[in-house]
């Protein structure tokens, strides 16, 4: 059991990102591409789980200190670290090895992921700015990983605004940091020592804002009213903004963003406020006929 709570795999919802393409392609029935998504999905999980690992294996000293990530499976002493090396080599052989047969482009993207990984493990993670930068770069080559095995083309739109989205993401993680640095007195990432409050909710303001900007201009666009036959697609930035200002209230109010993750799980607002934005996007892809929106 402890060495699947190392894999971490409530995170690999974050994979889920490589069906993207699929859903605003119309093409998330087509049984076929699902099969040969849902194996990618599958080796970007193990490399990604790798990362963790070796994240958690460089970190061990630092997380017994954290409230939450001391709890870990290396930092509680419940996996050696000997064990933890053979699963990562396990899981990276694993994952580059099926992604090797399944598709070259989809291989690269991988790679890339793996070795930006690398280098924010062994440095780059301490390099304010940088920090979050290299995350939110790595929801965007899920989203391109998903397009290459589909065979579909990611979008400039799409694309920036998973960047964005995922910037957020991470600078209310840092903020949580911050917050930690602030209560207990101890740094518990070095990054945190380039940030304040301050910056943070001042970023987070603005990302925020630049966020729903590029959603209705993107809604608004001559190119997604010829696609899509509607010129009311703007209607779903309301499930856009009320996510984005949950997540902030959770952010400013509660004070409680450590893991994005964990809030998806259990946050029901956020929760409600996805599903309705998928469901109006799944009416407006697959039953144009509906006019859910008006003509």
């Amino acid at each position: 059991m402890e060495i699947i709570n190392l894999l971490r795999p409530k995170q690999w919802v974050k994979n889920s990102f490589l069906f993207i393409p699929l859903f605003f392609a119309g093409e998330i029935l087509e049984l076929s591409k699902i099969i040969t998504t849902l194996i990618g999905f599958l080796c970007f999980s193990l490399i990604a789980s790798c990362v963790y690992i070796l994240n958690d294996y460089r970190d061990i000293e630092a997380d017994k200190k954290h409230p939450k990530k001391s709890k870990r499976p290396l930092a509680a002493g419940t996996v050696s670290k000997s064990q933890a090396i053979i699963v990562l080599f396990l899981c990276l052989i694993t994952g580059f090895g099926v992604a090797f047969f399944l598709q070259t482009k989809f291989l690269v993207i991988l790679m890339i992921y793996f070795i930006l990984n690398l280098g924010y493990s062994f440095g780059l993670k301490n390099i304010s700015i940088l920090d979050v930068i290299i995350v939110s770069i790595g929801f965007v080559l899920r989203v391109k990983s998903g397009g290459a095995l589909s065979d579909i083309y990611v979008s400039e739109w799409l694309t920036l605004m998973i960047f964005l989205l995922a910037l957020i993401m991470a600078f209310a993680k840092r903020r949580d940091d911050v917050l930690l640095k602030i209560n207990s007195g101890t740094t518990m990432r070095k990054v945190v020592k380039g940030y304040n409050l301050e910056f943070m909710n001042v970023t987070l303001a603005m990302l925020s804002a630049i966020t729903i900007v590029s959603y209705l201009l993107y809604a608004l666009s001559n190119e997604i009213i010829e696609q899509w036959g509607t010129h009311r697609v703007y209607y779903t930035s309301l499930f856009v903004i009320s996510g984005i200002l949950r997540y902030l209230q959770i952010t400013f109010v509660e004070n409680d963003t450590g893991s994005p993750t964990s809030i998806l799980y259990k946050d029901k607002f956020i929760q409600f406020s996805l599903l309705l934005w998928i469901s109006s996007f799944y009416f407006i892809i697959y039953y144009p006929g509906i006019k859910i929106f008006g003509e």
